[in-house]
């Protein structure tokens, strides 16, 4: 996609844009401490975080620390995925079961996985499962509603047609639900995806299990200011990161769907 001007007729791809953009952020960056509009101790010129990034890069426990986040985060997602799907096409299947959940799972929902960080210290201390307990439950909800939704808009004539030919229960799943509940559940993949990011991250930080926030909590206590920020500008490369994956697994697998086939490609 691109925009014109209307008076010379000048076409600006997306990227140009984007990377004007992140340009325009860097100067900004750059300019704000060493003008003083901002002390440079509490937001160092972008230079001097860029220089702390390459330090932080060839160090191990940098690298550490990121393997430790994206296994937090992956197991997380994978187990979220996992019991929002199977739960989802169950819950969703059933609507007396529909009915007797729907209450709960308002309930449970608006819960903040924050609000379980004493019960994840209390099971598993700083341990992985720590992370992987808030980023399961608060993962989990997306796959979980879209599935159901995903479900109930099966259209009642094909399941009235389904049932006239007696379409075995696998028959019912494969070529009925499934087609129509996909790209509900890859939406809430990809919703999934980012917030499982962000409470592996915000986990780290509070709990102090090993990964980039615990990283970034221990550059703040040691008044590291330009690595602390080199490595928030990291988590959210890795969530840009993530929002790419997602879409574009998104696009492959529903390739076939009328909403990909009439997107514009950027």
């Amino acid at each position: 996609m691109v925009i014109k001007s209307r008076r010379r007729g000048v076409a600006v791809p997306d990227p140009l844009l984007g990377l004007l953009g992140v340009a325009a952020f860097a100067a900004l960056l750059e300019v704000l401490p060493r003008t003083g509009v901002i002390s440079p101790d509490e937001l160092p010129p972008f230079s001097a975080i860029v220089r702390a990034l390459g330090g932080e890069a060839g160090s191990s426990e940098f690298w550490g620390a990121l393997l430790d986040t994206l296994r937090g985060w992956g197991y997380g997602l994978a187990i979220a995925v996992a019991a929002g799907l199977s739960l989802g096409l169950l819950i969703g299947s059933v609507p007396v079961l529909r009915e007797a959940t729907a209450s709960t799972i308002e309930f449970l929902r608006p819960i903040p996985s924050v609000a379980l960080v004493p019960l994840a210290v209390l099971l598993y201390g700083t341990r992985l499962g720590s992370t992987l307990l808030l980023v399961v439950y608060a993962a989990s909800w997306p796959v979980l509603v879209q599935a159901i939704h995903g479900v109930q808009d099966v259209d009642p004539v094909a399941r009235e047609t389904a049932a006239a030919y007696r379409f075995s229960r696998w028959g019912r799943l494969r070529y009925l639900i499934w087609p129509t509940a996909l790209p509900y559940l890859l939406t809430g993949v990809r919703l999934a995806a980012s917030v499982a990011l962000v409470l592996a991250v915000a986990g780290e930080l509070i709990i102090g299990s090993p990964g980039l926030g615990s990283a970034i909590g221990l550059a703040q206590a040691s008044n590291a200011v330009a690595e602390m920020y080199a490595l928030i500008f990291v988590t959210g490369a890795l969530g840009v990161g993530v929002n790419l994956l997602t879409r574009a697994l998104e696009r492959r697998v529903l390739a076939w769907h009328a909403s990909m086939r009439t997107e514009v490609p950027a």
